[in-house]
């Protein structure tokens, strides 16, 4: 019998350890793909306030960038999965979800009409940290002194980079705080949504957005008409890309998520600040000073410190 079963024994971890791990079988490629989506969506980020700039209303931006990212999305996701994929076991938590996230982008592309592409994204990252820091509350989950802490810290470096020297607009600055809260929320309803499949989440979050503000549209297009009619091919592209860059930034999240463990790719994600700073001094000559940086550099600590020290804790 000992024998017998240290023989299982033996297979079992012999099993355990050639069978490959879910989420870690190829971190080269799922890190290659966060770095991908960082870009899509600092392109997503640079060709809203372009348009914007170009005389695009933010409610008519708002509306093409949702419905050509769903159309984009059904266009992948049906053949294959049918009408299934609206399927949900949690619709009321999807339509929160969506909702957050239709607030957020709007307060986001408000904030980006007043500040730098790279300020504003680097101001987005408290959200995390902000979620992590009411956890106890709307989670009920362990409350901890180092998310306090961590989100303590990273919102001294946003200080940093708002600090009346750094000449950032007010308006922008209090719609940059407004987004990284509403981000927050999105990320906690995010939570609330895991028992569905990613790409169900991802069809909801487009499908909310687009039916909400075309029912808004017979209000949008009467001011916006006349100005659309004035745009040429360049801006057509530059508006109706929008949408593409938010369904490849979203899609290529979904699949780096799938080929390494969030804990791998959380410092990643924090490379979006360089592309937002990139496309932001190649577009428009803006570049973070010094001490913006430094605000920058203590944030992207703060949220990845946090999140190896949530990861060891997780594995003790």
């Amino acid at each position: 019998m000992i024998k017998q079963a240290a023989v299982s024994s033996s297979k079992s971890s012999s099993a355990v350890k050639t069978a490959p791990a879910y989420g870690v079988t190829r971190p080269i490629l799922g890190i290659s793909l966060v770095v991908l989506a960082a870009w899509a969506l600092s392109g997503l980020d640079a060709s809203g306030k372009w348009i914007m700039g170009a005389g695009v209303s933010l409610l008519m931006l708002c509306w093409v960038r949702y419905v050509v990212h769903l159309l984009l999305v059904l266009a992948l996701v049906m053949p294959s999965r049918g009408l299934g994929v609206f399927r949900c076991l949690r619709p009321g938590a999807q339509l929160a979800r969506g909702s957050i996230m239709l607030l957020a982008t709007l307060s986001f592309f408000t904030t980006l009409r007043y500040l730098p592409q790279a300020e504003a994204t680097a101001i987005n990252f408290l959200a995390p940290l902000i979620m992590l820091a009411v956890a106890p509350w709307v989670l009920k989950e362990p409350a901890r002194l180092s998310r306090w802490v961590a989100a303590g810290v990273g919102f001294l470096g946003v200080l940093i980079i708002v600090r009346p020297s750094a000449g950032l607009d007010p308006i922008g600055t209090a719609f940059g705080l407004l987004t990284a809260c509403m981000m927050a929320a999105q990320y906690i309803a995010t939570r609330r949504v895991a028992v569905d499949d990613p790409f169900t989440t991802l069809v909801w979050s487009g499908a909310v957005g687009s039916v909400v503000l075309t029912i808004a549209l017979p209000f949008i297009l009467p001011d916006a008409l006349p100005f659309l009619a004035t745009l040429n091919g360049w801006h057509w592209f530059v508006l109706i890309s929008t949408g593409f860059w938010g369904a490849a930034g979203h899609l290529l999240q979904i699949q780096a998520y799938r080929f390494a463990p969030a804990s791998m790719l959380a410092p990643f994600v924090y490379l979006q600040i360089i592309s937002a700073a990139a496309l932001g001094w190649l577009i428009w000559g803006q570049f973070p000073d010094a001490l913006s940086w430094l605000g920058v550099a203590v944030i992207c600590a703060s949220g990845i410190t946090i999140g190896m020290v949530e990861w060891r804790g997780r594995k003790l």
